[in-house]
């Protein structure tokens, strides 16, 4: 009986911290767009990541390092770019789509990115759409390696 009440707590505790570490920050539109007016795929670069399960893949990302972006009391942050920086977005009909934010570029009025680093799978949607741009880390343990 104590054990699975030492279970039940220490999962609890685990849910928390992790809701509490994952701070979100916000881009507006106008913001997004500025910081990708010259980012397409042409100006990708190579870089090589480690994995959570210590493998090294290396891909080509985009070149942004720090991203601007503002905190929920609108204090401008520069976040420094990270394979495991995850940006959301949502449409105005309140569907969310999220990809890792180094795989991300806009090409015309189309954001295009990847939702996952294990599946190549593509996926663009209309800024014209969106409302809401969030950025966040999502803490999966990738990191950049030289």
């Amino acid at each position: 009986m104590i054990k699975t009440i030492l279970t039940k707590t220490g999962f609890l505790l685990l849910i928390v911290f992790g809701l509490i570490s994952c701070k979100s920050y916000y881009i507006s539109v106008e913001s997004f767009k500025e910081q990708f007016a010259e980012i397409d795929s042409t100006v990708f670069k190579f870089v090589k990541t480690r994995g959570p399960a210590g493998d090294i893949v290396e891909y080509r990302a985009n070149p942004i390092e720090y991203i601007k972006c503002i905190d929920k009391d609108n204090n401008q942050i520069e976040l420094k770019n990270s394979p495991s920086i995850e940006i959301r977005f949502t449409e105005k009909n309140k569907k969310r789509t999220v990809f890792y934010f180094d795989l991300v570029f806009l090409q015309d009025t189309m954001i295009i990115g990847d939702i996952s680093r294990f599946i190549y799978y593509q996926k663009s949607i209309s800024i014209n759409n969106i409302k809401l741009i969030e950025i966040q880390d999502g803490h999966k343990n990738f990191k950049y390696v030289d």
